[in-house]
C-alpha cells in the first residue's frame, strides 16, 4: 500500500508500482472501438503507460497532451493513456484535442489493471479509480521506470519518464 495525497489529504493505493527491472504485469483493457487489448498487443515496442484518474480533469488532459507531443517524433514508442473513463469519453477528448499519437485505454470491464499495477485508490473521494502514475517499459515489457505521483493533482516527472525511453 502506498500513501498519496489529494489536495494535501492522505489517500491510499492497494499496492506498489512494478519495480524497475521486473516484468510488467499483463493487462486487459478496452481500446477505442471496444476491442479488448493486452500487453502483447504492443509487443516489440517501447511503451509509456500514462495512468490517470480521468481524462475529464485538467492535469490528466495536460499530461496526455504532453506525451502526445513526444510520440509524434518517436514512432518506436507507443503511449498508452489508461483511465477509468469509458472509451467513448476518451475518444471525444482525444478527437477534440487532435491527439492522434496516443492510445486511450479504459478499465471499463475490469479493475484488475489498477490492482495489478498497485494504483487502485482504496479510500477517499476517488476510491475505485487510479492514482496518477507513469510506467515505462522496454520492447520486452521490462519496467524501466515507474513513478507514482505523490500528489494526485500534480503532473508527473515528464523529463524522467521520457529519459527512460531513450
Amino acid at each position: 500500500m502506498a500513501t498519496i495525497t489529494l489536495r494535501g489529504n492522505p489517500i491510499h493505493t492497494n499496492g506498489e508500482l512494478p519495480a524497475a527491472g521486473t516484468r510488467a504485469p499483463d493487462f486487459h483493457l478496452v481500446a477505442p472501438g471496444l476491442a479488448d487489448v493486452h500487453l502483447e498487443n504492443y509487443a516489440g515496442k517501447k511503451k509509456l503507460l500514462n495512468i490517470v484518474p480521468s481524462l475529464d480533469t485538467p492535469t490528466c488532459q495536460l499530461s496526455t497532451k504532453k506525451f502526445n507531443d513526444h510520440a509524434k517524433a518517436h514512432p518506436d514508442t507507443v503511449i498508452l493513456i489508461v483511465s477509468a473513463d469509458l472509451p467513448f469519453a476518451q475518444g471525444r477528448f482525444c478527437t477534440g484535442e487532435a491527439l492522434d499519437n496516443v492510445i486511450p485505454l479504459s478499465m471499463m470491464r475490469s479493475r484488475n489493471f489498477a490492482k495489478d499495477y498497485g494504483v487502485l485508490i482504496e479510500d477517499g473521494p476517488l476510491a475505485g479509480i487510479t492514482a496518477r502514475a507513469v510506467v515505462v517499459l522496454d520492447e520486452n515489457d521490462t519496467v524501466l521506470y515507474a513513478q507514482l505521483v505523490p500528489e494526485i493533482a500534480d503532473e508527473p516527472d515528464y523529463a524522467a519518464a521520457l529519459a527512460a525511453l531513450a
